[in-house]
């Protein structure tokens, strides 16, 4: 069975220069871009279905003060 030299190993994690991945400016900028692409389109998709979820809910809350019953969103009542 082969040692394990700790001293190599601590050099190895203290060497962080070397640890980098070696690719050019304009492919890390690439990657940078097209992940903020994605996560901006993630983000806006997000917000059109919260969009669509305050629609329906905003018809459940009008149909139920049609039928008299009282909705309260605001603070909880205070006890007593």
């Amino acid at each position: 069975m082969t040692e394990i030299r700790k001293d190599k190993l601590e050099d190895a994690l203290n060497n962080k220069e070397e640890s980098k991945p070696k690719i050019s400016k304009e492919m890390e900028t690439g990657f940078h871009q097209g992940a903020l692409n994605t996560l901006v389109n993630e983000r806006n998709e997000m917000i059109r279905m919260i969009a669509q979820i305050e629609q329906v809910m905003q018809a459940h809350i009008k149909r139920l003060e049609e039928l008299g019953v009282k909705i309260n969103f605001g603070k909880a009542p205070e006890k007593k």
